[in-house]
């Protein structure tokens, strides 16, 4: 099975609060949306948003410019689905976060544990060169992955985790670090899984 075919078999066989990264209010990240102080017509990309709730809290905020990407065209279809009529507000994206193809930059880059999953250095570098390539100059870059106090796999398949000072030295070629902090997330299970989520600044 490959990764697409994975993704698409967990998003057609799990409910939202049958995987471990359900979260109902994505507090860390809306914390680190709002300490950026973006306009709220900036262009926001989530990367492997998939039926996060992320959008619902962007669209209640008021941002107009959303882009969901992910590789499940299934987890996308779900949050579709959920959304109704305000699906037609947000652009949707079936692609692989390390070698997409982006119609346009961004301003607000979000990544909450999509990066975690790339575990080779081609596609680490990959992933990289793509933030750097469609977000804009100055633009915010903000990712969550595992901590090295974390999982060391996610649904069936090993992560790679990080540090703030590993997170850091992988983004410095194009990013500032502006602030790194550790968090806890509770699962539908009743455990607890250290990210380590850290906000840049586009050189």
């Amino acid at each position: 099975m490959n990764k697409k075919e994975h993704w698409e078999n967990v998003f057609k066989t799990k409910s939202l609060n049958e995987v471990s990264w359900y979260e109902p209010v994505p507090e860390t990240s809306l914390a680190f949306l709002k300490e950026s102080n973006i306009p709220k017509t900036a262009k926001i990309i989530d990367i492997g948003g998939g039926d996060s709730f992320l959008v619902d809290h962007l669209l209640k905020l008021g941002y107009t410019d959303i882009t969901i990407l992910d590789i499940s065209e299934s987890a996308l279809n779900r949050a579709k689905q959920r959304l109704g009529k305000q699906a037609n507000m947000v652009k949707w994206i079936v692609a692989d976060a390390a070698i997409f193809l982006s119609p346009e930059t961004y301003d607000f880059w979000h990544d909450r544990a999509a990066f975690h999953f790339l575990t080779e250095e081609e596609s680490i570098n990959n992933y990289i060169e793509t933030t750097q390539k469609y977000l804009n100059k100055n633009g915010t870059l903000v990712i969550g992955t595992f901590s090295e106090n974390g999982p060391q796999k996610c649904s069936g398949l090993d992560i790679k985790q990080y540090s703030e000072g590993s997170m850091a030295n992988r983004f410095k070629a194009y990013f500032n670090r502006i602030k790194c902090i550790k968090s806890d997330h509770k699962t539908p299970f009743g455990t607890y899984q250290n990210f380590v989520f850290c906000c840049f600044k586009r050189k």
